[in-house]
């Protein structure tokens, strides 16, 4: 891959790699950062990544990079949320978006990142699988639980409501 094939790498698919990060683990800024690395990552390969394959290899990439940040951050100690918002309230129904976010929130982090290769960002069953390194079968295994609990979890009037 040349210098203006990695640029041009970068002007595409940077927000689609984005997005994708954001709605897995819901930290802009560590969201970026993962991007960031990422195409780090890219560029230290540049001579062996075919552009072709590009795409694919940015995704499994920031995939990889994402799952060892979260492996990373489960280590650290959180913080007490309650002294942060003892003065918050509870919302409730807010609009549709906010409602399958916290939706996606709520799925295995397996399933969040296959439901948002296949739904938000395109790929085919074997393009995720290659990316996630599960084999076809299991993609597909993952996307039916997250779509009928993604389902089940919007019907419920309590969320709704």
């Amino acid at each position: 891959m040349t210098t203006a094939q990695y640029n041009h790498c970068v002007d595409v698919y940077s927000d689609g790699v984005y997005r994708f990060i954001l709605k897995n683990i819901g930290d802009e800024d560590k969201a970026r950062d993962i991007v960031q690395d990422s195409f780090e990552k890219m560029w230290r390969k540049v001579g062996e990544i075919n552009h072709e394959k590009a795409r694919s290899y940015l995704f499994t990439t920031a995939y990889h990079t994402m799952i060892d940040a979260i492996r990373k951050d489960s280590k650290q100690e959180p913080l007490d949320d309650t002294s942060f918002n003892r003065h918050s309230h509870e919302e409730h129904y807010s609009g549709l978006k906010e409602i399958l976010d916290q939706a996606l929130e709520k799925l295995p982090s397996i399933q969040r990142s296959v439901i948002l290769l296949r739904d938000y960002e395109g790929y085919s069953y074997q393009e995720i699988g290659d990316i996630t390194n599960l084999n076809e079968s299991q993609v597909k295994v993952y996307i039916y639980r997250a779509r009928v609990f993604l389902k089940n979890y919007i019907r419920r009037m309590d969320v709704v409501i």
